[in-house]
């Protein structure tokens, strides 16, 4: 007990020198690459005198639109490192068959698929969205900058700073190697007795604590900072997709920094609130960072769905059909998102009571975001449609996010889920409304308001590009999942013994 509680170990997380992995030469490799990346930087930086400019004007700044920028600065940074995890863990799996055990080694499988996970919700999709928020939101009501402004830059450096974190538990010590949701007993202290789960409680703890105060700022900002004669119901739908996703931070975000202080207290202090031993319960921890995780979702997808309505107005030259329907189902989303967190485990055994009642609203849910899709459609209506890059990104969203949609609601099945659960279909379920909703809906978004925030426009022919790479990619990469996910295929495997899977791998290997 003593040896656990030293305040040392309680701070670094039991970090010596004997933490560096000099041992795994893929890790070395990397860190060298990114250290002399970050050199270079540094002396071009230097070199070019821009230190006090930078410090001056974009560190401490309390401009909204230039925390938004650096937001988006951020995304798109953390989105190149979680993407090269994607590839590293499709080429191992396209080449981990029979006798080759592909080149990562099971352990650093592990913590690529949960550092992937990790980053990608955390520190590419939620920068991304509070960032558009907090360059759009201000402008489009009319407010001089958020309510809060040094609050706003905390916020931002405390979500860099859990990136950052991030960054060096992938070279100092490890990373978790429990999934991105750091499941106990897989986290305790006796089957994870190394850094990596250390690294995820702080990182996440800092960064959802500055995602906390954000969405008080936002909230507020909308609430009490409108210009006059702006009532709720004359808001931009941005800013009411902007107001429903802040009420959602500030109700979910405290179950989440709760639930991350529980598991710390099992791993410092043996207090076993997720253990099976002493009256804990480790489905008490799933059910708390479901509870949180549900509505998660739909603060990444919520603003994403603002963004669309903008886009579809503006290219097919009409008002949004049915402004009215669209608020009424970003509120019943908003609601409904706290009422479905237990589909994640159908499996866990909680009677068939619960479960319909779970399948039920999951499947009712459905019906405010169907409603949605066919506001839009009904705004293409005989408008003139101008197929520029931020509208291909929005037809492209439509498709892909209501086959996600579908395979959304057979996953609301629980017998279907008995058979699913865990499998690549569920993976490729996920990815289709993340990537279709989430990062589609990024891309529209910077497409459409980089000019305001640049005074430059895109080049639209490198813009159509990049959308068609990304839509024929996305589905070469993603559908070969769900023929696997019905093939009975679990997720975090990075080896197969099948060798009549081998070619659905390669053909998402391709497609990533």
């Amino acid at each position: 007990m003593s040896e656990q509680f030293d305040l040392t170990k309680l701070i670094f997380g039991r970090l010596s020198l004997e933490s560096i992995p000099y041992h795994d030469p893929i890790i070395i490799a990397t860190f060298l690459m990114v250290a002399v990346g970050g050199i270079a930087l540094l002396v071009a930086v230097t070199r070019a005198k821009l230190w006090g400019y930078l410090w001056r004007e974009w560190f401490t700044s309390i401009d909204h639109k230039r925390i938004g920028v650096m937001y988006m600065i951020l995304g798109v940074v953390m989105m190149l490192r979680g993407f090269a995890d994607a590839i590293m863990m499709r080429i191992q799996q396209a080449i981990a068959f029979g006798d080759s055990m592909g080149y990562l080694p099971p352990d650093h499988y592990d913590q690529i698929f949960t550092a992937h996970g990790v980053i990608m919700i955390f520190f590419v999709a939620m920068p991304f969205v509070v960032g558009l928020m907090n360059y759009i939101v201000p402008l489009q009501i009319g407010a001089r900058d958020v309510a809060f402004p040094f609050l706003n830059n905390f916020s931002f450096w405390m979500t860099a700073s859990g990136a950052v974190l991030i960054m060096m538990s992938l070279f100092v010590g490890e990373f978790a190697k429990s999934g991105w949701l750091a499941y106990p007993p897989l986290t305790g202290i006796m089957q994870s007795p190394g850094v990596g789960v250390d690294y995820y409680i702080w990182a996440l703890q800092i960064a959802g604590v500055g995602t906390l105060l954000s969405g008080v700022n936002f909230v507020v900002t909308i609430v009490k900072m409108r210009a006059p004669g702006m009532s709720l119901m004359k808001m931009p739908i941005f800013t009411w997709t902007a107001l429903c996703t802040n009420i959602l931070i500030v109700a979910a975000f405290p179950i989440l920094t709760a639930v991350l202080t529980l598991l710390s207290l099992d791993r410092y202090l043996d207090m076993n609130f997720f253990t099976n031993d002493l009256g804990g319960n480790a489905m008490m921890y799933v059910n708390l960072i479901w509870i949180w995780g549900h509505p998660e979702v739909y603060i990444l997808i919520l603003p994403l769905f603002g963004v669309f309505s903008e886009i579809v107005a503006t290219y097919s030259g009409k008002r949004l059909f049915g402004y009215s329907s669209m608020v009424y189902a970003t509120v019943v989303i908003t609601i409904l998102s706290y009422l479905v967190w237990l589909h994640h485990f159908f499996t866990m055994g909680s009677g068939a009571t619960v479960n319909s009642f779970f399948g039920i609203t999951t499947m009712i849910i459905s019906i405010p975001t169907g409603a949605k899709v066919f506001n839009w459609l009904f705004t293409m209506y005989r408008g003139r449609i101008r197929f520029d890059v931020p509208m291909l990104w929005t037809v492209g969203f439509m498709v892909t996010f209501v086959i996600g949609g579908m395979t959304g609601v057979l996953l609301a099945v629980p017998p279907a889920d008995f058979v699913l659960h865990n499998s690549l279909f569920l993976i490729a379920h996920f990815h289709n409304v993340i990537i279709g909703g989430v990062l589609f809906g990024v891309f529209a978004a910077i497409a459409y308001w980089y000019p305001k925030m640049t005074g430059y426009k895109l080049d639209e022919f490198w813009g159509k590009m990049s959308f068609w790479f990304w839509l024929v990619g996305f589905y070469l990469a993603f559908m070969p999942l769900y023929v696997l996910g019905l093939m009975g295929v679990t997720r975090r495997m990075s080896h197969f013994d099948d060798p009549s899977l081998q070619i659905w791998f390669q053909i998402a290997l391709l497609g990533a």
